[in-house]
């Protein structure tokens, strides 16, 4: 295991590491009336074109569109969260949660270095949380044209309307503050990266169906995983390169960018090798939709 490094330390090892060209991400596409049936397509699959507008409803009109909706799933893989990719070829998603909170907000800066080392394209959802105390870095990683920023939410909470809970996390208890958790970290990356983001990964994956709409309605999906890379950041090397080996054309990947402690970075590079050999291509969760 690795002992935390210092904030100075991380911030002077990637002073030059990370490219500072703008990063862009095309987003298009009509947004959604809230009049109109919410138009979720096949539950699992992300979209091979870009379908959402960066500029959603009002939150007034989300709000009574939702009034009284009853969810009836509730977990990783519920209607309206994509956990694959569509068309898979030899293709891999690579994506990264930084958590935020008590013990969430440190950076695994070998982790970050190697990503940056390999050129390897990766999603990172970052928490509100952690942007706040990471305010620097997340500027430069927007700036890595090899990096895509998704929203892990504002206090990395499960989503529901009904204050369901997951690892003993009580998630939102109404469609307010289902919005709330979206949109005020929505509105802090759209100004870090200049577009608005279009991945929303809730705290511990979790939500509801009606939430799962609701992220929709606002410009947003939900992304889950096929493979967990490293669960929290608590698998030891060999079995972050058995879980990596492992994974299917297709897959998306979870693991984390927030614990230095664990294995992750180490792992990974363990894999890379094999999974070159497989012909493995990697992408961000909107390079695959652009890959198509």
């Amino acid at each position: 295991m690795r002992a935390p490094l210092t904030r100075r330390s991380l911030l002077l090892g990637l002073a030059g590491g990370f490219a500072v060209a703008a990063h862009r991400v095309t987003v298009g596409g009509p947004t959604v009336a809230s009049s109109e049936p919410l138009p979720i397509g096949p539950s699992g699959i992300l979209p091979e074109t870009p379908p959402l507008s960066p500029v959603p409803p009002s939150v007034a009109a989300v709000q009574a569109r939702y009034a009284g909706a009853v969810p009836h799933e509730w977990g990783l893989a519920v209607t309206g969260t994509r956990t694959r990719l569509a068309l898979p070829d030899r293709r891999l998603a690579l994506t990264f949660d930084a958590c935020g909170g008590q013990g969430g907000t440190a950076v695994d800066a070998d982790l970050l270095g190697l990503l940056e080392r390999e050129r390897l394209p990766a999603t990172l959802f970052l928490n509100g949380r952690w942007i706040d105390a990471n305010p620097t870095l997340a500027v430069r990683l927007a700036g890595n044209p090899l990096i895509e920023l998704g929203n892990h939410g504002t206090h990395h909470l499960p989503l529901s309307v009904t204050g369901r809970s997951a690892y003993g996390i009580a998630g939102t208890r109404s469609v307010a503050e289902v919005i709330d958790e979206v949109l005020v970290n929505h509105r802090r990356l759209q100004e870090i990266t200049g577009v608005a983001p279009r991945w929303f990964r809730p705290g511990t994956a979790h939500c509801d169906e009606v939430a799962a709409a609701i992220v929709r309605d606002l410009g947003e999906e939900v992304v889950g995983f096929t493979v967990n890379g490293d669960s929290g950041a608590t698998m030891p090397a060999a079995k972050v390169r058995g879980a990596l080996t492992s994974a299917a054309p297709g897959s998306i990947v979870i693991a984390h960018m927030n614990r230095p402690a664990g294995d992750t970075a180490e792992g990974l590079a363990a894999a890379l090798p094999a999974l070159r050999e497989q012909g493995h291509e990697f992408v961000t969760l909107s390079g695959a939709g652009a890959l198509a």
